[in-house]
């Protein structure tokens, strides 16, 4: 009898050592727990990056009711001021037109003295080119390109800073580099703008103009990876064109 006592005692003390070392793991792993807590998981508060759409401003400009009307409409040009009264539609001559169709004629094809505001075929309508040129008229009654004379006025210079050209899908704005008196040499053929050397050859007749009648911008550079516009215009005086220059400095997509 006694020898099953001292059996049942040995078991007994083997069952309470087994429950004892199992309280002291489930401590430890409690303990563990508390001072080492996993870390929080939010993934389901996230959206999945496929079904993130980017927030996009609306375009000021209709280019379906443009395009609707007119085809060869490609952008939009717009000086935010109160004396710079440029706010029109830019065209490019479309297929089966001469290069200056727009010369002297209005968005419907009709005969206009004033023409329409334009780019030649040699640049990219989307204005994504190392330089595009654009044409506006110097007009007596200050429409077109009528008022841009009034950046020989110092004061006017420094009050317009900008310009903004509106495309399908973006508004590119250009801070303006220089304005100046130039030569009439058609640029785009002048300047091998594909070329480091004659985009920096063009860029330094626009940062340090030859001509009297100048204004420029020392705090705006024109780097080897810049995109410009140049919006020229003629003058009262033969073989004389004004071009004032600007940087494309923000692209912002639209609608």
């Amino acid at each position: 009898m006694a020898y099953s006592e001292r059996k049942i005692n040995k078991l007994v003390s083997i069952v309470l050592g087994i429950i004892a070392a199992l309280l002291l793991v489930a401590a430890v792993v409690i303990a563990i727990k508390h001072y080492w807590p996993e870390k929080e998981n939010y993934s389901e508060f996230k959206n999945k990056p496929e079904t993130v759409e980017e927030k996009l401003s609306e375009n000021p400009i209709n280019f379906e009711a443009l395009k609707a009307q007119n085809d060869d409409v490609c952008a939009w040009i717009k000086f935010d001021s109160s004396d710079i009264a440029v706010d029109y539609p830019i065209v490019c001559a479309g297929e089966g037109k001469i290069e200056d169709y727009y010369l002297r004629r209005n968005l419907e094809g009709e005969y206009s003295t004033g023409g329409t505001v334009y780019i030649q075929k040699v640049n990219s309508v989307d204005f994504n080119d190392r330089c595009t040129l654009v044409y506006g008229h110097n007009m007596r009654n200050l429409s077109m390109f009528g008022t841009l004379k009034y950046l020989r006025d110092k004061e006017s210079f420094e009050r317009n800073k900008f310009f903004y050209i509106y495309t399908p899908g973006h508004i590119l704005k250009y801070t303006i580099k220089s304005a100046f008196v130039y030569d009439d040499r058609h640029i785009m053929y002048s300047f091998d703008f594909s070329s480091d050397q004659g985009f920096k050859a063009f860029a330094d007749e626009a940062s340090n103009p030859k001509s009297l009648v100048k204004n420029v911008r020392d705090d705006v550079e024109i780097k080897n990876d810049s995109k410009i516009v140049v919006l020229s215009t003629c003058t009262n005086i033969d073989h004389e064109r004004y071009l004032v220059v600007g940087v494309l400095t923000e692209d912002t997509k639209t609608k």
